[in-house]
């Protein structure tokens, strides 16, 4: 049997505030539920499908949120910041409401793909080490990198406060001064200190796939939209 829940209950989980808050905007005629006005708060709707407008802006059901973002540069992967907005800023509310969080840090000054969700299931599936989901980093460095550099980031660095070398699963050159790097794990700040290892320096960072699901170069610094069952599956091992 298909599930079926109220309307205010609905609005509610899907993070348009409290009950009594959705049942006012319910009241006050400012839903719609599959192109029909309803201003019941206690009418019940089949989940699957379901389609429905809040103010004119339209949205479907969903039990929960999986999303990715090309996060801006001078943006932080906090709700509390120190020094620069959150990306969390770029999302609608609602969805931060309903406890929305993204998978892994980017740096404040990192550019590119990050993935967002309420899901915790999914959440740690994707951040876990033991899942080794591996993400590819495109770097720009201050100096030219040499082709012992680059066996030397294959092999392994020593980091500080690392008990164990360091090193990429994989890496390309692009020109003389940029490299995509390959990374199943997710330290602090590791791509830079890896760098600054072989005595380089980072000046541009741009994560640029995770797993097999690629940064959309039509999705620009800002925005974001769902994940699809095609980009879920190239999250899978």
């Amino acid at each position: 049997m298909a599930k079926k829940l109220d309307l205010e209950r609905i609005l509610q989980r899907q993070g348009f505030g409290t009950r009594k808050m959705c049942r006012i905007l319910i009241i006050n005629e400012e839903v719609t539920v599959n192109g029909k006005l309803c201003n019941d708060p206690d009418a019940t709707f089949e989940l699957e499908n379901l389609q429905f407008t809040i103010e004119g802006e339209p949205w479907e059901y969903r039990e929960h949120s999986y999303l990715m973002m090309h996060k801006p540069a001078h943006h932080e992967c906090s709700h509390k910041t120190q020094f620069h907005p959150t990306i969390y800023s770029l999302l609608p509310l609602p969805l931060v409401e309903r406890g929305i969080q993204c998978i892994g840090r980017l740096d404040e000054d990192t550019t590119g793909l990050i993935l967002l969700s309420d899901d915790g299931q999914f959440i740690h599936k994707i951040s876990s080490p033991k899942h080794h989901v591996p993400k590819i980093y495109e770097v720009t460095c201050k100096h030219p990198i040499s082709d012992e550099d680059l066996q030397g980031l294959l092999a392994g660095v020593k980091l500080i406060d690392e008990d164990q070398t360091i090193a990429a699963l994989e890496i390309t050159r692009v020109t003389e001064s940029i490299i995509h790097m390959t990374l199943a794990e997710g330290k602090y700040h590791q791509v830079k200190r890896m760098i600054a290892a072989i005595g380089n320096r980072v000046d541009y960072l741009k994560r640029i796939k995770i797993g097999r699901l690629e940064l959309p170069q039509n999705l620009q610094p800002g925005e974001w939209r769902w994940l699809t069952e095609q980009d879920l599956d190239a999250l899978k091992p």
